[in-house]
């Protein structure tokens, strides 16, 4: 069974401030991970080190997942994503 794929408000006020492909492929980027697992996972240390960073092209997705939840917190271009 997929896990359930939920977008935090900030997460999706940053995806509202794409353009509609890059934005197309934020959202196919997490349907993809849920399915195969595939992608380009980093896991963060740190204070943020219970969160995830997905990679797709220049953008940075930062999720975290409890059981059957996959919970979007941002989206960030990659020159923001490490500030």
């Amino acid at each position: 069974m997929l896990p359930r794929i939920e977008w935090s408000e900030a997460a999706r006020a940053d995806v509202r401030r794409l353009d509609k492909t890059t934005a197309m492929r934020i959202f196919d980027a997490p349907l993809r991970f849920a399915r195969t697992g595939l992608g380009d996972i980093k896991a963060l240390k740190g204070e943020h080190s219970a969160k995830f960073r997905l990679r797709i092209g220049d953008y940075r997705r930062f999720f975290s997942q409890t059981g059957e939840v996959l919970l979007v917190h941002a989206v960030k271009h990659r020159r923001f994503a490490c500030r």
